[in-house]
């Protein structure tokens, strides 16, 4: 029996037809690269320090002085969290004497922030910390907002997994932009950050799930030297472009509620490009529908101006296919068999570390040296190479080896910033960034990599698992960022020791170079993971 890369054959690999879904599919990624880290300027912290109120009784030599000094990053600076206690210097006030040279300051009494914060405006005009005053006792908000969108990310990593396998792609890729769009509209009007975390949450669940159905969908429909081009330069750099746009809509509109919604609009874009999008063939197929799969080949046919054959597809491969078809699969045959199980545990491992890696070293771009919205724009620019990079070696090279030289690299990067001195604050940022683009050309590589590790019967079902493990990784990244408070160092130490791990761990995986995409679990356990099936 014909696979479906030869039956269609005809259409070419990069007619019309192909150029159209690249494009589009590509462009419907463009929010997923705004929307999910937009929380580094929608949470963003500003300098902040206890309030005052005027009605303190307070000379303004005492009201100057009313805050303690402390040591922050090798710096001194006003405390955050404390303030001395004011009805004490309030009768000092009165008393006339003077802070410094009559009255020890380091002897008074302090108290907390009992009446609000003072917040700089110099980078931010409101986020949702000064709105809600997620600082002090309260700053742990701040990255739980953040776990709580990537725990949306993994429930619908999940969910449109086995929906996507079970109702299509393309109905998924819309209902999940449509739900993305929406609850971020709804965001705009919180009035609490219990309200906000958790309509953040279920933003999270259609932002993964329609970036999964539209790299899969594109895998699907495109041929083979389109489909790496495709899954590396086209998803990837899409995401880039919308990942540029973030720092450029927060440095113009610095008041979170007005930068929300001007990132939440372009989703009404999407609309019409369900009338032109079509939906998977292969899916079709495996479905048992080859009537509507067969008119959107010829329909494919007619716009790339082709002839198509009369016959499509044999009576005789209709029958094997339709048997095929009438088969009904869960996530439980990602574990059928040794084979695809142990590749599943790899990949489940392997998706989750370079997760914290990449996740972890972007959201960390406020705490490095310099100007916040400069900083996001190099993470997001250094995203470009990376993707052509990791597209040129997925073209040349074998798959393990490419994604294990990537990882290397970024995980040994990211554990020589403890040794550049302190002073030499330029140094540190570009080896981030050598970190970022490590990392990321590995993020890039590894959807192509198992996508081309299962078959098209689970194939959305097994890259929706290894996102969904993914996430396990990046719920816990805000909080490698917020170690950073504690030692400037320790959270460049974890994620560069558990990237080189995982380069370590892509040894051992399969290698897909240069093998037809599998249709079947019987077709992958044939020319897949060549070094695992002798244990079958």
């Amino acid at each position: 029996m014909r696979d479906y890369e030869e039956v269609t054959a005809f259409l070419g690999e990069w007619g019309r037809f192909q150029r159209l879904v690249f494009f589009l599919l590509s462009a419907s990624i463009i929010p997923n690269g705004f929307n999910g880290l937009s929380i580094v300027f929608l949470a963003g912290t500003p300098e902040h320090r206890c309030a005052v109120p005027p009605g303190a009784n307070l000379s303004e030599e005492w009201r100057n002085a009313s805050i303690p000094l402390e040591l922050r990053g090798g710096l001194t600076g006003p405390s955050r969290c404390r303030r001395y206690r004011l009805a004490v210097l309030a009768n000092l006030s009165a008393l006339g004497l003077r802070p410094g040279s009559d009255v020890q300051l380091a002897e008074l009494e302090q108290e907390p922030c009992l009446d609000g914060w003072e917040y700089s405006r110099d980078v931010y005009h409101s986020t949702i910390v000064t709105e809600w005053n997620l600082v002090c006792d309260n700053d742990w908000k701040g990255p739980m907002s953040t776990s709580l969108f990537f725990v949306g990310v993994l429930l619908g990593s999940f969910i449109s997994g086995q929906l996507s396998d079970k109702f299509g792609r393309k109905s998924v890729l819309f209902s999940t932009l449509a739900m993305q769009t929406i609850f971020s509209f709804v965001q705009v009007f919180s009035t609490s950050w219990e309200m906000f975390s958790a309509f953040f949450l279920l933003v999270g669940m259609g932002q993964i799930s329609n970036y999964v159905a539209a790299f899969v969908l594109g895998t699907e429909i495109l041929g083979k030297s389109t489909r790496l081009l495709f899954c590396t330069l086209g998803v990837c750099i899409f995401y880039a472009f919308g990942y540029m746009l973030l720092p450029l809509f927060a440095y113009f509109i610095r008041d979170w509620r007005t930068l929300l919604l001007a990132l939440t609009l372009p989703g009404l874009l999407f609309i019409p490009l369900w009338w032109i999008i079509p939906e998977s063939p292969r899916w079709l197929i495996s479905r048992g529908r080859f009537q509507e799969a067969e008119d959107i080949i010829r329909k494919a046919a007619k716009i790339n101006k082709v002839t198509a054959p009369d016959v499509i597809f044999d009576p005789s491969e209709l029958q094997d296919w339709s048997s095929q078809g009438q088969q009904t699969y869960t996530i439980l045959d990602l574990m059928r068999t040794r084979n695809i199980l142990t590749i599943t545990i790899m990949s489940v491992i392997l998706w989750m570390i370079i997760s914290v890696g990449y996740f972890g070293l972007s959201l960390d771009t406020p705490n490095l040296h310099g100007d916040v919205y400069v900083n996001c724009f190099l993470s997001a620019v250094i995203e470009v190479p990376a993707y052509i990079i990791s597209w040129l070696l997925l073209r040349n090279l074998p798959r393990r080896y490419s994604m294990a030289a990537a990882l290397f690299l970024g995980g040994c990067v990211l554990l020589f910033i403890q040794l550049v001195p302190s002073h030499i604050r330029a140094l540190s940022i570009l080896l981030v960034m050598l970190g970022k683009f490590g990392i990321t050309s590995a993020f890039s590589m590894v959807y192509v990599y198992t996508a081309e590790l299962y078959p098209t019967v689970v194939r959305n079902m097994g890259v929706g698992a290894s996102s969904m493990a993914s996430r396990l990784g990046s719920i816990l990244s805000p909080y490698f960022a917020y170690l950073g408070a504690y030692d400037r160092y320790l959270p460049y130490i974890l994620m560069g020791s558990l990237t080189v791990l995982s380069g370590i761990l892509t040894l051992f995986l399969p290698e897909s170079y240069g093998m037809p995409l599998p249709d079947t679990i019987e077709q992958m356990l044939l020319v897949k993971g060549r070094n695992l099936t002798a244990g079958i």
